[in-house]
């Protein structure tokens, strides 16, 4: 069956984009524009109408959310669907209620959902048309209200049957609740979460149906603003499983001065997304364990050369087999680095704390990383005259991972003579630690993308690093209960900041410092 559709996908990977095509030339799609390059995807809808525009989120030169705003300018009546992945859904909620994104659509898809989200995302542009089409008839015949009752009557009937197909086919669950926080209509996928019919459903108050401790319910329904609701649970009643459920909830305003407000409840089951990640990141872990042992192994092998153990090497050869060396030194550091991630990640490490002087710590990171401010003729400038004999109470040896990172991260990107200067004190009882360069600096827009995992430079320029050391600094940071930020701007260099709270000590109580 083919489909009259006018689809337009962008997506900066090739290889996504040809695939999109493929099925969806299968399923009978026959009018689809691809893009890689969103500019030119722009120019192109300016004279070429689409219903359906599909944009991935996560592109170098325009992100999806910036694309399809400027698209939604062009066709404001175009159903637009974001690509993105898990750790960007709070950014996708966002766009759904800001800029009016039809709907996002997690990365690994489901072909068959992807294609029903595609006919819904259709219907949904046809019904907007008519909608406007039709109040455009109903200005135009005005004067003629009462012949044309019947036929708008039957034209909403007729909506109203298709936003209920929509509803009804739809994979998440949709429950609306009335104002006295019972359920007033439950679509099927809901009720294939809970295992019961709709009956059942609508005698159980919001609080049987979801399970989370900390959660006020009250709160939620009293407030209209919209809200994303995460680490709920759904028990369901057939078999006893507990489903990790996530909740986007809305206000739907009385159509009447006598009416109270509804409540719409949309919830997406993440077990699956939560299974794959976690198979993921095991196997990431699992991979990057056993490769740590052959890179132990290279590297002291060639420490046996480079020593002379195994005979005298001439220059060329030290020279190489340094080189060499280095290069399985900076592998096996990565391959730590993902160790450690991970194990942040999946609650599996725990804080060692001991109580040490914080003065000799950042001493002993500023002796580690001389050398490379030396071969860049950088100066660094120490002021910590505050915490001289202060003893903190803490991981040192995260710590001292956060302060490396940060104080290699200086040195990399900042010139030639450049200055660092690294400052401690203490204020409020709190630890406040910067260290500022004259560096480049960096965009004010880029800075939020820097503490994510695997972000990798800014829009002016792609580092070769793998993106891990400020998300893993930042993970640290806050297993201590304290936390990270940078303030910078183009052209005028960085500063970045960690503070370690008072409640994130607890040697001796109600006394954090100690002379």
């Amino acid at each position: 069956m083919l489909f009259n559709y006018k689809i337009l996908i962008l997506d900066d990977d090739t290889l996504v984009t040809s695939s999109l095509k493929s099925l969806l030339i299968l399923e009978g799609f026959n009018d689809v524009a691809l893009f890689n390059d969103p500019f030119k995807a722009l120019e192109y809808l300016k004279s070429n109408k689409r219903d359906v525009i599909i944009s991935d989120f996560m592109m170098n030169d325009l992100n999806g959310i910036e694309f399809l705003s400027e698209a939604k300018k062009i066709y404001p009546n175009a159903s637009m669907i974001l690509l993105t992945g898990y750790a960007d859904k709070e950014n996708a909620i966002k766009a759904i209620n800001e800029v009016g994104i039809y709907k996002y659509i997690e990365k690994p898809w489901d072909n068959d959902q992807l294609i029903i989200n595609i006919k819904n995302a259709f219907e949904r542009s046809q019904l907007i048309n008519t909608l406007e089409s039709k109040n455009i008839e109903l200005e135009k015949y005005s004067n003629h209200l009462e012949d044309l009752v019947n036929e708008k009557t039957a034209n909403i009937i007729e909506m109203n049957q298709k936003l209920s197909a929509i509803i009804n086919n739809c994979a998440d669950g949709i429950v609306i609740f009335d104002s006295s926080y019972k359920p007033i209509l439950i679509n099927p996928a809901a009720e294939n979460m809970f295992g019961v019919s709709e009956s059942y459903i609508k005698n159980k108050s919001v609080s049987e149906l979801f399970s989370n401790n900390s959660l006020d319910w009250n709160s939620i329904f009293e407030n209209n603003e919209e809200k994303f609701l995460r680490d709920i649970t759904i028990k369901n009643v057939v078999n006893g499983n507990l489903i990790s459920v996530e909740i986007s909830c809305a206000t739907i305003p009385p159509s009447a001065e006598n009416e109270s407000p509804t409540f719409v409840f949309v919830i997406r089951d993440v077990n699956i997304q939560k299974n794959m990640e976690r198979m993921r990141d095991d196997f990431i872990a699992t991979l990057t364990h056993d490769l740590r042992t052959p890179s132990l192994a290279a590297i002291q092998t060639l420490e046996y050369f480079l020593n002379g153990s195994l005979g005298k090497l001439n220059d060329k050869q030290t020279l190489l087999l340094s080189t060499m060396k280095k290069s399985s030194e900076d592998m096996l550091g990565l391959i730590n680095t993902l160790l450690e991630v991970y194990k942040y990640e999946s609650g599996k490490l725990k804080l060692v704390k001991t109580k040490f002087n914080f003065r000799d710590l950042i001493e002993e990171c500023v002796n580690q990383i001389m050398p490379l401010c030396e071969a860049k003729n950088q100066t660094i400038s120490k002021n910590y005259a505050d915490i001289d004999s202060k003893l903190i109470f803490a991981d040192r040896n995260e710590l001292r991972r956060v302060i490396i990172n940060l104080l290699g991260n200086a040195v990399k990107y900042t010139q030639n003579d450049g200055h660092i200067d690294i400052n401690a004190k203490i204020e409020d009882n709190d630890l406040r630690v910067s260290i500022k360069d004259n560096g480049a600096g960096i965009f004010k827009k880029d800075i939020p993308k820097l503490f994510k995992r695997f972000s990798q430079g800014t829009q002016d320029k792609r580092s070769i690093s793998t993106g891990l050391g400020l998300y893993l600094s930042k993970q640290i940071i806050d297993a201590h209960g304290g936390k990270i930020w940078l303030e910078s701007d183009k052209g005028k260099g960085s500063e970045f900041f960690f503070l370690l709270l008072n409640s994130a000590f607890d040697f001796e109580k109600d006394i954090v410092w100690k002379s």
